[in-house]
């Protein structure tokens, strides 16, 4: 949705992750192989017919460049004390690069640059739960694959009175910028103004994390973010935040791929295979998302 524990802004380090293990570390100059334990490797098999679909463009350098926004736990962030990206979509992209044959190389790129990346060719898939809308469409080409909502979070020692998007006129709400949340929170300001409200003081982080130590920190009354990483910021503050008001607006979350480049259709094709396989909902209990599960991926899948 992105929308997007809390540590200061993120290097933005690149880091490769192999087909052939869930999650490996390194930096721009170099990389090594981190496999995790047998417990948690959730591995699959190349497929060669679903392999040779991949383009020749792609399939010839023999690796798929994918910018995610390592600043949103649990799908996507950087594991503490090393340059390793990890989450649910680094699990996802590397069971997709198995069953693909191909390596994906995932770089930390600031979420607001990655769409633009993408048609500019510097990066070939955008991983960083990307709510999938129709505006985006107009750029990319996505890959559906997971569901969310937007959810209220608060501190729970100064409760905001936010229960819904009409309940934002005249709070300080902090977002990341770029996101749906960014953009539903200035919709509804306007709105509030013109219904005689006050307008909402909307507080725009380039990264989640700048959001969610506003919230800490007193300076933002409340914060909007996708609803399983809401949750997980929650949950890791062990009761100094917590989640208020009614989730709205689910949505299907994304992969982003050039814009008719060949490249969502074997992407499609690997995941419906750890669809039917398990590898795909093995991935989403690991990070306790199992609630946005989909059955039925879809190509440009926005919801009207």
């Amino acid at each position: 949705m992105n929308t997007r524990i809390f540590r200061a802004p993120l290097a933005f380090a690149a880091v490769a992750v192999a087909a052939t293990a869930l999650a490996a570390c390194g930096s721009d100059s170099s990389s090594t192989d981190t496999s995790t334990s047998a417990a948690d490797s959730i591995t699959a098999t190349k497929d060669d017919a679903i392999a040779k679909q991949v383009p020749a463009k792609y399939a010839d350098k023999g690796s798929l460049s994918v910018a995610s926004d390592a600043s949103y736990p649990p799908m996507e962030f950087i594991k503490e004390g090393t340059n390793e990206i990890i989450g649910a979509d680094p699990d996802l992209a590397t069971a997709l690069g198995q069953v693909m044959g191909i390596k994906l190389n995932l770089s930390n790129v600031p979420f607001d640059s990655i769409l633009a990346g993408i048609e500019a060719d510097k990066y070939d898939l955008g991983m960083s739960s990307f709510t999938d809308t129709k505006e985006r469409e107009q750029q990319v080409d996505f890959v559906t694959y997971l569901t969310a909502g937007t959810s209220f979070f608060e501190k729970a020692s100064a409760p905001s009175g936010v229960k819904t998007l009409a309940d934002l006129c005249g709070k300080k709400v902090a977002v990341q910028k770029g996101t749906t949340q960014a953009d539903d929170a200035a919709a509804q300001s306007k709105k509030c103004v013109k219904d005689g409200d006050a307008k909402v003081d909307l507080l725009v982080f380039p990264d989640q994390n700048g959001a969610n130590n506003a919230l800490i920190s007193g300076r933002a009354q409340v914060g909007m973010a996708d609803s399983p990483v809401a949750a997980y910021q929650v949950q890791k503050t062990k009761g100094e935040l917590k989640l208020t008001g009614e989730d709205y607006g689910e949505a299907p979350y994304g992969i982003a791929t050039p814009k008719n480049s060949g490249l969502a259709e074997p992407i499609l094709a690997a995941l419906k295979k750890l669809i039917d396989g398990g590898q795909y909902e093995a991935i989403l209990k690991k990070w306790g998302l199992e609630n946005g599960a989909i059955t039925d991926p879809k190509i440009n899948g926005a919801i009207d």
